[in-house]
């Protein structure tokens, strides 16, 4: 009975020390899975006419999930583009218009042109019996000439000075003309410009209204897998509201904790080993490399526990792992372990 005794306690002995030998070195830190996860919303107000997205479904990039109907945004482009048409009209009439009037001006001008030339004619036919009359004067002064030819040539530049004066006012008028048709193209072409303005306001209408009418179809933003879905066919949303939430689980992060004194050992692109609970008592271990250290400490969060109970103060870090076999799930916890790196 005795040695029975013995025996037992020497067994239970060894049972203990062979549990002490093999028991497993506490992890570096621990943390949880977490992916980018988007909120996909509506970016127009209507009917939600289709609706392809399902929870667990994956989707592409740039894929078309949903269309809001757009018939009034549709009927309303078609509307502004008639008048942009209307706008674009008027312009091309009123630059016709433009062109008529500076061919109407370039023709004044040139008869004002003219009648200054005849009247600098004039004057210098004038200049001339002028010279005449004086000639004449004194002849005639000197008993060399006659009367008549007196009379004559006083009439000549009177008749001169006549025609000068009629012609000054011809040039006068004529000018007056090129003024008010210079003020008409002015007033024309001003015209002109404001149907430009009115064509520019059109196609800044109708481009918002297709604006408008290209986020009538909801396009997946980035390439994923859903989480979960807020709306349904039929629905009318607003914009702005949620539709569902995508997240690239394909590649996914841990974010883990280390105290102050595990920082100074561990480095940007460093591997860690990354454990998870796979059921049944079994474990899985998978490698994955630091991408992110925080700069500032926080105090622990709740549901983390490190290696150091005492400490009040943790850095966050992430650690970037494949997840293309699709093992790990958002919010699962996990055990870190990290590779010693090599002395440098």
């Amino acid at each position: 009975m005795a040695f029975s005794t013995r025996l037992m306690a020497g067994a239970s002995f060894t049972l203990i020390v062979a549990a002490g030998c093999s028991r497993q070195p506490p992890p570096d830190a621990y943390g949880n899975v977490e992916a980018t996860e988007v909120v996909v919303s509506a970016q127009a107000t209507g009917q939600l006419v289709t609706f392809t997205v399902a929870e667990g479904q994956k989707l592409a990039a740039d894929a078309v999930v949903a269309t809001i109907d757009s018939t009034e945004l549709a009927l309303q482009r078609d509307q502004l583009e008639a008048q942009r048409a209307a706008n674009a009209s008027r312009v091309d009439e009123v630059g016709r218009q433009v062109q008529s009037l500076q061919a109407e001006r370039a023709a004044a001008q040139a008869q004002v042109d003219a009648a200054r030339a005849q009247a600098a004619a004039l004057q210098t036919q004038h200049e001339i019996a002028q010279r005449t009359f004086d000639r004449t004067k004194r002849l005639f002064d000197e008993k060399a000439a006659t009367a008549q030819q007196m009379d004559q040539a006083e009439k000549d530049v009177r008749v001169l000075e006549d025609q000068i004066k009629a012609q000054n006012e011809v040039v006068t008028a004529q000018r007056r003309q090129v003024a008010a048709q210079d003020a008409q193209i002015a007033a024309t072409s001003a015209q002109r410009h404001t149907a430009g303005r009115q064509v520019a306001s059109s196609e800044a209408q109708v481009a918002q209204v297709g604006e408008r009418i290209r986020k009538s179809q909801v396009r997946n933003p980035s390439a994923g897998t859903v989480l979960v879905t807020y709306a349904k066919p039929g629905e009318v949303v607003q914009a702005g509201q949620p539709l569902y939430k995508i997240a690239d689980l394909e590649t996914v992060d841990v974010r883990a904790y280390i105290t102050e004194p595990q920082l100074s050992g561990v480095r940007i692109g460093q591997q860690a080993q990354v454990t998870i609970d796979t059921g049944r008592g079994q474990r899985d271990t998978l490698t994955g490399a630091v991408t992110w250290i925080a700069s500032n400490a926080e105090f622990t969060p709740t549901p983390i526990q490190t290696r150091d109970e005492r400490a009040d103060l943790v850095y966050a870090i992430k650690i970037r792992l494949d997840n293309r076999n699709g093992l790990l799930k958002i919010g699962m916890p996990v055990d870190v372990k990290f590779t010693p790196q090599a002395p440098s």
